[in-house]
């Protein structure tokens, strides 16, 4: 395990130096410049010439790689165009809250996903089996926003019983010490502030997670019906085995591998793709971070915030691979 491991993490370096590289390159292709940007429309010629050589983006494009991939190996993402702040601590607490968010989510839908698929596939071709496949294909086809819109009129609006927006009590706010606010909390012994923080989560949580929730059935209820034809199911019931053993200890971990799969990708799809349900709940995420910079034509905010969100995309799949062969030995063979 630990040889594949250690192969593994070399193959990764480079999955990052083309990720660098396509990132840097894309970025470079968007119009404009930022040292006009920077300085405005009345600025001069010489001024934004003297600017550029500052920045040093008249340089040859392999010198600008090379200087860029130099700050990156300093920790340094570059200063923002619109706020003057240096990229990595404002990333910081976003990416925290984007995990936060894209964690409950996932413990949303993969606590309902994989249940019901294996609810459906142990009463295939019930009233139960059709009904839970209807709701996923519905989960499925439903537009993140508007359901995020309705959750907020039905539950906000209307019966007032959650929050509609932020991560917190804007009159009593958490003093952040790790930016992931449950933890925080937890870490205050304030829990009255953990079960409100918690309480903002609800509803984009539910939200982002309804997506993942229902691809998640689907793949669990097709995995499970295929292992629970296999041979050794057989024998383990005519051993005498009860229902719920043969399920959830002997099927379950055999159908793991296509759903753990599926749970990997929908992880880094969520981190990278929650502008829609941050924007909506006004979560101050990395999704944000990078639309607001989109905006600005904020280019060191774009070009490190796609290079976060590809990196965690790459360690995510990275922890998924491991996972592969501590469930299935076969495979790092």
């Amino acid at each position: 395990m630990l040889a594949y491991t250690i192969r593994r993490l070399f193959m990764l370096i480079p999955v990052l130096l083309g990720m660098t590289l396509i990132v840097f390159s894309i970025v470079h292709l968007i119009p404009g410049n930022p040292a006009q940007v920077i300085l405005g429309e009345t600025a001069t010629e010489q001024a934004i010439q003297d600017l550029e050589a500052t920045m040093g983006i008249n340089e040859p494009y392999l010198i600008q790689y090379g200087l860029y991939l130099a700050d990156l190996l300093q920790g340094d993402l570059g200063t923002s165009l619109r706020t003057k702040g240096e990229i990595s601590s404002e990333i910081l607490p976003r990416v925290a809250a984007t995990f936060e968010l894209t964690i409950f989510a996932m413990i949303f839908a993969i606590i309902v996903g994989i249940n019901a698929g294996i609810i459906s596939a142990w009463k295939q071709n019930t009233w139960i089996d059709i009904t839970a496949m209807v709701v996923a294909l519905i989960g499925v086809s439903m537009p993140v926003f508007w359901l995020a819109l309705m959750e907020q009129w039905i539950f906000a609006q209307e019966l007032g019983w959650l929050p509609s927006s932020g991560r917190q009590s804007s009159t009593n706010p958490i003093e952040p010490i790790t930016h992931f606010y449950v933890l925080d909390s937890l870490l205050h012994l304030d829990f009255d502030r953990a079960l409100t923080v918690l309480s903002h989560l609800v509803l984009p949580a539910v939200a982002l997670g309804t997506i993942p929730m229902a691809i998640i059935a689907r793949m669990t209820r097709s995995s499970m019906l295929e292992v629970m034809k296999s041979d050794y199911i057989r024998t383990v019931r005519a051993k005498g085995s009860g229902q719920f053993l043969v399920i959830y200890k002997h099927a379950l971990r055999n159908a793991t591998i296509p759903v753990l799969t599926v749970i990997g990708l929908q992880t880094g799809v969520l981190l990278g793709g929650a502008i829609l349900t941050e924007t909506i709940f006004s979560w101050p995420g990395i999704g944000r971070y990078v639309y607001e910079g989109i905006n600005y034509r904020d280019y060191p905010v774009i070009q490190s915030g796609i290079l976060v969100i590809a990196f965690i995309f790459v360690m995510i799949n990275l922890i998924v691979d491991l996972l592969y062969a501590y469930i299935d030995p076969r495979i790092k063979y």
